[in-house]
């Protein structure tokens, strides 16, 4: 095959030039010149031909064939809900998270359920683990063999012309930071190789109605190791998040373009692999033999599912000129700002006290509904005073001190009452026409409202 002619492209200009600098010449950025495929004058003008000869043609919207195609089921239900409903034919799903965390022990459990359960034929390949390894772990998990179709490769090229005479339903892919293409000279799991080998897969899956699955690598600050633009190409994004101590794992959707963002999906890892926890809510629950003080339950929401979570505050006085603030699944930054209006709007002063925050169950929390969960919860322990087991809070607070109303209070509201809560407090406009059923409610306008709990 013959070699690509090679350029380099600024990432921040634009601007290319024939050969690498540590400087762009145009923008004077340092180290954003990265290497492409250059495409000869001859074959844009054949191109341009193509196109000449067969022009695009415009239709009005609304006379567009929607008809949709039956999804495909992952055989986890946890899995279908974070990515919508199933998999769809021709998307490129992408899934990210940290080593050992269980990336390719579920696309392996997935591919078995796939072939176990449909005609559908899939294509497992790898390109990090031997066919060994595969097998001994496909063994280990005790699944299903013997319809998996395996391919160990690492070149985009090899990889494409095999899917092309197998014809799988579903391909998985892993990972994409291991595939290199024959055009480029750079290593594998360089920027441009990332990119090109990806392009290449998201066109073949497009062209194919192939459902693409990749496996990606993170940094260490958590985020997809690569080019930005590797996210923009394919059609779902899913972080693998937990701690790869703990057992359980959760799947958060970022990107779909097939149902709703932030779709979450809980799982267990066992020793025969990845199970789905039924309810997720008992998990992010300490169950306290007795009432302790410090201790708030919140109604979260991740996409169209709200959770119950516990969250935990701990206030000692501190020893140091700037007593520490630090959260585990909160942002630092709101509790700072809590804090301050606490001492604000409720004379609670907090200066020389060393305050933390955790989310019971590794969960992550970005909305602002545990505001006043949180706020009740730095109180209750700086007071020593144990809120009631049976009580829920959720509510934004607002630098005034007002307290806000927030998304879909009803259906958290609804979901207490299933899990033996008798007590909320919640702020005004979220407080339900009719009240519910067997739920004490206490509405709130301000925070000084709240605090008459103590």
């Amino acid at each position: 095959m013959a070699k690509a002619k090679l350029q380099y492209q600024c990432s921040e200009c634009g601007a290319t030039a024939p050969k690498w600098a540590g400087q762009c010449p145009d923008c004077n950025a340092w180290n954003t010149l990265i290497e492409v495929i250059a495409e000869s004058t001859g074959t844009r003008s054949s191109r341009f031909r193509e196109h000449q000869a067969t022009p695009a043609e415009v239709c009005f919207l609304s006379a567009v064939d929607t008809v949709k195609s039956p999804r495909l089921s992952s055989g986890m239900m946890e899995l279908d809900r974070a990515i919508g409903g199933g998999l769809v034919s021709g998307s490129v799903i992408l899934l990210g998270g940290d080593p050992g965390i269980g990336k390719s022990t579920m696309l392996l459990q997935v591919l078995s359920a796939i072939s176990t359960a449909t005609s559908t034929s899939t294509l497992y390949v790898s390109g990090e683990e031997s066919a060994q390894q595969i097998s001994l772990r496909g063994q280990r998990l005790g699944l299903a063999l013997d319809r998996i179709r395996l391919l160990t490769e690492n070149n985009i090229e090899r990889i494409l012309s095999v899917a092309s005479t197998e014809k799988p339903g579903v391909m998985v892919i892993d990972s994409i930071q291991t595939m290199y293409t024959e055009m480029l000279q750079s290593a594998p799991g360089a920027v441009a190789q990332v990119r090109e080998c990806a392009g290449q897969l998201v066109r073949f899956a497009k062209q194919t109605d192939t459902t693409v699955l990749l496996a990606g690598h993170v940094t260490k600050e958590g985020t997809l190791a690569g080019p930005r633009v590797l996210e923009h190409m394919v059609d779902t994004v899913l972080y693998f998040e937990g701690d790869t101590g703990s057992r359980y794992r959760v799947v958060r959707a970022v990107k779909n373009r097939y149902g709703a963002v932030n779709e979450l999906g809980v799982f267990a890892m066992t020793d025969k692999g990845l199970r789905e926890v039924s309810n997720p809510s008992a998990i992010f629950l300490s169950q306290h033999k007795e009432q302790v003080s410090g201790s708030v339950v919140m109604v979260t929401r991740e996409g169209t599912r709200p959770l119950l979570v516990e969250v935990q505050a701990l206030v000692d006085g501190s020893h140091l000129s700037n007593p520490r603030r630090v959260t585990v699944g909160l942002e630092q930054n709101r509790l700072a700002m809590l804090l301050a209006v606490l001492h604000r709007h409720a004379g609670i002063a907090t200066y020389d006290q060393d305050v933390f925050v955790n989310v019971v169950g590794g969960v992550k929390i970005t909305e602002t509904a545990a505001d006043l969960a949180v706020v009740m919860a730095v109180i209750s322990s700086l007071k020593n005073t144990p809120l009631p087991r049976d009580l829920v809070v959720f509510g934004e607070v607002g630098l005034a001190g007002e307290i806000r109303p927030i998304q879909n209070g009803p259906e958290r509201l609804n979901e207490a009452v299933k899990h033996g809560f008798k007590q909320a407090i919640i702020p005004q406009a979220n407080s339900p026409r009719h009240g519910i059923k067997g739920l004490n409610i206490t509405i709130v306008n301000r925070l000084s409202d709240a605090l008459g709990k103590f």
